[in-house]
């Protein structure tokens, strides 16, 4: 499906008539909205990656956040088409130049033509927040990307605007005080997303304490674990 740009409105649906495991939704999901969304077309949850690297968390330069927080939706480019292997990515010079060579070249690019472009830009790019270094992956969603939060204040967001469409919005449009049985069903994947969440938060605790103790053996090596 990666190669023949079927959208998440066909292609969830299709999924969940296909499948008999659950399934996330990927692609272009950022808030509550898309929750919603992806749990109403069938998909037990929904995968962030362009959303969660603008979150404080992230371990990548400040200049990619900013440039997340920054960009449209209009300023991404699909490049390795004629590869098969598409990307989206956020358009800079190199994204440019890869765009050039492919409509010059069309079906018969090769990688040896972009791989000064592609290849090993994500460490200048993510480490050392050289924009321009090379082509790195970006979706659409960036649109909808307007501001750096904690994982834990993004994840909160999300759960309060699912929640609160579902309240207020879906089950508003009905006239019955027992909500319709998708709704219902809307609901109970928003409880159980919210009880993972909890479970999510405190394994992130645990591995932030193992992280920060890996910082301070780097800084001393002499330093002794203190017992949990």
């Amino acid at each position: 499906p990666g190669e023949d740009d079927v959208p998440n409105f066909i292609l969830l649906p299709l999924a969940a008539e296909a499948l008999k495991i659950p399934f996330v939704a990927s692609g272009g999901m950022a808030d509550g909205r898309s929750l919603v969304a992806a749990l109403a077309l069938g998909a037990e949850g929904m995968n962030m990656g362009t959303r969660f690297i603008a979150t404080k968390e992230a371990p990548v330069h400040e200049n990619v956040k900013r440039a997340l927080v920054q960009a449209s939706e209009l300023d991404t480019r699909l490049i390795m088409r004629p590869l098969r292997n598409t990307e989206r990515v956020l358009r800079n010079t190199a994204v440019d130049k890869v765009v050039e060579i492919e409509k010059q070249k069309g079906a018969a690019t090769t990688i040896d033509d972009v791989r000064e472009y592609v290849a090993g830009a994500y460490v200048k790019v993510m480490q050392q927040g050289d924009m321009e270094a090379g082509a790195w992956s970006c979706g659409m969603v960036a649109g909808l990307i307007h501001d750096v939060p904690t994982c834990r204040q993004l994840v909160d967001r999300i759960m309060a605007e699912a929640e609160s469409i579902i309240a207020r919005r879906l089950e508003g449009h009905g006239n019955s005080a027992t909500p319709p049985p998708e709704l219902r069903d809307l609901q109970r994947k928003v409880d159980l997303l919210e009880t993972e969440i909890e479970d999510l938060n405190r394994s992130m605790t645990g591995m932030r304490d193992e992280l920060q103790f890996v910082q301070r053996l780097l800084e001393d090596p002499h330093k002794k674990k203190p017992p949990s």
